[in-house]
């Protein structure tokens, strides 16, 4: 009882001093867990040196998987948005609908471009192209641009290769096909509740008009005709995940030593399926359209900036991760969690939610919360759909509850013109019905599967 007390006190204590360094003292987040996974290692006893050594192993186990998809996807966006692909998916998807359908074909824009796309470089790019719609029609700027912003939240956190997902994968041992798998049947749904229908719920209750200030953002191409083609955009985006589901399609229904069966494992693969499509959208949307050399190299290079930071806290959050594993918290919390008869999935999702409510970050929320759920998934024995549908489930606790102290918060506060009281009403009940419903439609499935 006495180890337990413990291991629960340095637990909780590590959990607030990470939310103290990164809320009050500001510290960044990949220092803060850094020196969180010190402080815990040392208080369960590890020897200095063999800590030392654990934090370098751990970190070199998180991020030898990670860091090459989070580099190749992050390269992939880049040369999607140089090209001016996520306008033409916009653009092409919006003449196509009428007025009535525009909201759902919005939905649909942002839950594809944000395959590839930072969700916050995405709100850049799409949400000026709104503006014309809204000025047409006299509707209130939410009714277009809150089934977009939704449609941007799910596959930022639902998807893979966004980090989000694929951080908490990583920790959780989780298959990224079965990822994907669940995080678009939650996903869909999730983007229909808080997109299309609450946005035209709340339009009709608050009237946002076109941002002055933000008018002349309107359009990043003079001529639209200039665009890369619509089908190639769409099959560039579909790429990888078809390639990744192939990768676990055949593993589960073709024989082992079927040539067929290595070759779709093979470029199945995340990390080979993410290098093909890379390769191809820089010849495609890069070469074939007269980037020179140097250009393109500039552009991966560009991309990488961004990535740089987020590969570094996923491996600080890897190493705070197999600490607390170490510690032996896992069994604590599995033992708990019988005993109230929590389900893994809920559980998943309500720390990645107070982590998320506690510091803003969605990843750091969800790496946290995969963290906490590895070592009790691992006890009690669950399945490779139940570890990704545990990867949903915490994507869900990210996305919700996003409040000012958010990046995204403010994003949506500027771009759309609102006050405060306004994003808490619109922005943040979007994201929240986002993690909501996702987290509805994992406990359905979480009934059918161990």
């Amino acid at each position: 009882m006495e180890s337990n007390a413990l291991i629960l006190t340095v637990t909780a204590s590590s959990i607030v001093a990470l939310l103290l360094l990164i809320v009050k003292f500001k510290l960044q987040p990949f220092l803060a867990l850094i020196l969180v996974s010190l402080g815990a290692g040392l208080a369960i006893g590890m020897a200095p040196q063999n800590l030392l050594d654990f934090v370098v192993k751990s970190m070199g186990g998180t991020l030898g998987f990670v860091a090459l998809i989070i580099g190749l996807g992050s390269m992939f966006g880049e040369m999607l948005r140089v090209s001016g692909g996520s306008e033409r998916l916009a653009l092409t998807l919006i003449n196509k609908c009428g007025d009535r359908t525009v909201p759902w074909a919005l939905g649909l824009v942002g839950f594809l471009v944000s395959i590839a796309v930072f969700i916050d470089v995405a709100i850049v790019i799409l949400v000026p192209l709104i503006y014309g719609i809204a000025r047409r029609t006299g509707k209130s700027l939410l009714y277009y641009g809150i089934p977009l912003c939704a449609g941007l939240s799910v596959t930022h956190t639902f998807l893979p290769p966004t980090p989000g997902p694929i951080a908490t994968a990583s920790i959780l041992g989780a298959d990224l096909g079965w990822v994907i798998i669940w995080g678009v049947i939650a996903g869909l749904p999730a983007m229909a509740v808080a997109g299309p229908l609450f946005g035209k719920f709340i339009s009709n209750r608050i009237f946002v008009p076109v941002p002055e200030y933000m008018v002349q953002g309107e359009s990043k191409f003079d001529d639209p005709s200039k665009l890369p083609a619509f089908k190639g955009v769409v099959l560039t985006l579909l790429l990888p995940l078809a390639l990744i589901l192939g990768n676990t399609s055949a593993e589960m229904l073709l024989a082992e030593g079927n040539p067929l069966r290595d070759t779709l494992m093979f470029i199945g693969n995340p990390i080979i399926a993410l290098l093909l499509t890379t390769l191809l959208t820089f010849w495609v949307f890069g070469h074939n359209r007269g980037y020179s050399a140097d250009q393109l190299q500039k552009i991966a290079t560009k991309a990488l900036e961004p990535a740089g930071i987020i590969i570094l806290i996923t491996g600080a959050g890897g190493v705070f991760g197999k600490v607390l594993v170490e510690s032996g918290v896992g069994k604590i919390l599995a033992d708990a969690m019988q005993d109230m008869n929590m389900p893994l999935v809920l559980f998943g999702f309500t720390t990645a939610a107070i982590m998320r409510i506690s510091q803003g970050s969605g990843t750091v929320a969800m790496i946290t919360g995969a963290s906490l759920t590895a070592p009790v998934a691992q006890l009690l024995g669950a399945s490779p759909q139940m570890l990704a549908l545990c990867t949903i489930a915490i994507a869900c606790g990210g996305a919700a509850f996003s409040h000012v102290n958010d990046s995204g918060f403010w994003m949506a506060n500027r771009y759309f013109g609102m006050s405060v009281s306004d994003t808490l009403k619109s922005w943040t009940v979007m994201k929240t019905l986002v993690g909501l419903t996702g987290l509805c439609i994992c406990l359905v499935i979480s009934l059918f599967i161990a």
